[in-house]
């Protein structure tokens, strides 16, 4: 069997073929700074990469006098050092001895000195921010009237709302002279009175997109009367012009679909509104027509018509109760009065009057004893039939016949 290494063994040997190496020992490596880490013991951990690979860096506290600057995440930078081995990890990595910026570096840096300046100033400010028109009838656009960002806002626009008119001001997005432009755009478009104004180019670098971070930029989109969004670059693309717009998008074309909306789903909540509307009017037509009847059943009670209709019903109903009670008490009266007609004629004087028999009376008085007559008085005998007028010729006197 040949040899075994230990692995100590193995990151040593490949240490020393680095040292042994004198272009890794002294090298200088451009990139853009990532995971940028400062530590608690004054280290600078970061990673450099570029489209292609990456590469793990340090830079002890005791090699920040070979920095002048704050590093930052998406800085060009160019690092001087040397590339060693971390045995205990087996990783190798740049140990920097100085850092300074790149080109890009530079703009990157005076980027974010200009950002501070204007926001400063109060240009980004949220108050300031103007509401976009939910409806524009007119959209104009400051981009390049070529490229891939003028295709893709009139696709999107002819799929959202084709009846919106779009009025291109062709701008230069890139190079000398591409920030002056954009600024005539925006006070073109803002004099001419549209609805909403989109400006924006495709993705690109830090000095790509830099005439979109031109102060002169900066303050037209914050003078604009028009409200205005910014879609420049690509999703993680974040220039000054995006922070001094009323609403930033990621990409021209999500910047067309916040400032034209869908058509189709407009129609779509429309239609739905109006079915809510008229729901909403059946149903209090149903409720005023139910209230209606209630008032008029109210007012066909109270109306004098519909009273008098009542007090005649109730007249009649009364007379009806009225006849009723004097046919009852005339019945009971004729029964009654039968009754005592039948009593009277049960105890009248000429019921007894029969078989001769009749009742004397003097001065229309009973006579019942003879000391109420002397001879010579005129009495009179009523018979069953009749009577007899007499003078008494004599009085006897005598116990009445049991």
């Amino acid at each position: 069997m040949n040899q075994v290494y230990s692995v100590e063994q193995v990151n040593a040997y490949i240490k020393n073929m680095f040292f042994a190496d004198a272009r890794l020992a002294r090298i200088y490596v451009k990139g853009e700074v990532s995971n940028c880490k400062y530590h608690s013991s004054g280290h600078i951990y970061f990673t450099l990469k570029d489209g292609a690979a990456a590469i793990a860096c340090v830079m002890f506290a005791g090699s920040r006098g070979g920095l002048n600057f704050t590093l930052r995440d998406g800085q060009c930078v160019i690092v001087g050092g040397g590339i060693s081995v971390y045995e205990r990890d087996g990783k190798y990595q740049l140990y920097a001895r100085e850092i300074v910026l790149d080109g890009a570096g530079a703009l990157y840096e005076e980027y974010e000195r200009l950002k501070m300046k204007l926001y400063e100033e109060g240009m980004f400010e949220h108050e300031d921010k103007k509401p976009i028109p939910a409806y524009p009838s007119r959209v104009g656009i400051v981009t390049a009237p070529t490229g891939a960002a003028i295709h893709d806002i009139m696709s999107v626009a002819r799929r959202r709302n084709p009846y919106v008119q779009l009025i291109l001001y062709p701008a230069k997005v890139q190079g000398e002279g591409a920030a002056q432009t954009i600024v005539e755009g925006i006070r073109t478009l803002d004099r001419l009175g549209v609805d909403t104004i989109i400006i924006g180019r495709g993705g690109g670098s830090i000095e790509d997109l830099w005439a979109f971070n031109e102060e002169i930029v900066v303050r037209a989109i914050y003078e604009a009367v028009t409200p205005i969004i910014s879609g420049t670059g690509h999703e993680s693309d974040t220039t000054l012009a995006d922070y001094a717009a009323d609403l930033r998008a990621a990409t021209p074309s999500a910047a067309t679909e916040l400032a034209i909306p869908d058509v189709r789903a407009t129609l779509a909540e429309l239609r739905g509104a109006e079915e809510r509307l008229s729901r909403e009017i059946r149903n209090k037509i149903e409720r005023y027509a139910l209230r209606l009847q209630t008032v008029d059943s109210r007012l066909q009670r109270l109306s004098p018509r519909s009273q008098l209709r009542g007090q005649q019903q109730y007249l009649a109903a009364l007379w009806d109760r009225m006849y009723a009670a004097a046919h009852e008490r005339s019945r009971r009266d004729r029964h009654r009065l039968e009754m005592l007609a039948e009593r009277l004629h049960g105890l009248a004087p000429t019921r007894k009057l029969v078989n001769g028999f009749g009742y004397i009376t003097k001065d229309r008085k009973p006579v019942t004893d003879t000391a109420m007559v002397k001879q010579d008085d005129e009495l009179r005998i009523t018979l069953l039939r009749g009577s007899i007028r007499a003078v008494v010729s004599g009085v006897e006197e005598g116990e009445q016949d049991g």
